[in-house]
């Protein structure tokens, strides 16, 4: 019988294997009927590949690598035509993947409960999710210190009703039929979070509505749930 479990690059300790293998075998469960072994296989090395080359954590790689796999999944269904639930698909990219779509994201979750999806994406993931931007979302009540920058990719975009782009120029990438925004705003990157609230609030604003026009009434303050791209995809 052929073993179809992923197998991690050489060196790596017997934690991270194991982490990955039952990455592999959650998102089968979860895609059961959808895609095989081969295809999850393949989803989740070439994601762990994208962390680790971009010098992640190694200990959180294998976790990172199966939260952006069962993303880039999803966006697959919805493309293919496997999965249908009606919801409208929000993408926000920035350059970074580390401020203002991070906000953006937040602010949409937050604000769109479970009735949207919002996920983000960068052309040059940072390292980490801005401090000062996490701590002015924080004095909104919206939490995104458990978000990660991450790259974006063909199915995810071609998967969102709306993309919302931010200062990545040409970048960003473009496909016919799918909806585009620009929105132009100052760079969150190095400042303190006394700089970044007016950015927050002119995010909120652009949110509020998009949300207005995709038919969306925001949630009663303290009924949002949050529906991102990461926190309702942690095993």
């Amino acid at each position: 019988m052929t073993d179809t479990r992923p197998r991690p690059p050489e060196g790596f300790s017997v934690d991270q294997r194991l982490a990955l293998r039952t990455a592999a075998t959650r998102l089968a469960a979860e895609f059961d009927g959808t895609y095989g072994a081969e295809t999850i296989e393949r989803f989740l090395h070439a994601s762990y590949d994208q962390f680790a080359t971009a010098g992640s954590v190694p200990h959180h790689l294998p976790l990172l690598a199966e939260r952006f796999a069962r993303q880039r999944l999803r966006a697959l269904a919805r493309v293919e035509g496997h999965h249908r639930d009606g919801r409208p698909v929000a993408l926000f990219l920035c350059t970074h993947n580390a401020g203002r779509s991070q906000m953006a994201l937040g602010f949409f979750a937050h604000l769109a409960g479970e009735r949207a999806v919002a996920w983000s994406g960068g052309s040059e993931p940072g390292a980490e999710v801005n401090p000062a931007a996490v701590a002015a979302m924080a004095e909104r009540g919206v939490d995104i210190a458990g978000e990660f920058p991450k790259p974006w990719t063909d199915e995810i975009v071609r998967a969102a009703d709306v993309v919302v782009t931010m200062g990545c120029g040409d970048a960003c990438p473009v496909f016919p039929g799918t909806r585009y925004e620009s929105w132009d705003l100052d760079d969150p990157a190095g400042l303190d979070v006394a700089d970044v609230r007016p950015i927050r609030d002119d995010i909120e604003r652009r949110v509020r509505l998009l949300l207005d026009q995709l038919g969306i009434d925001p949630e009663p303050a303290g009924r949002a749930h949050p529906n991102t791209d990461t926190r309702l995809e942690r095993p």
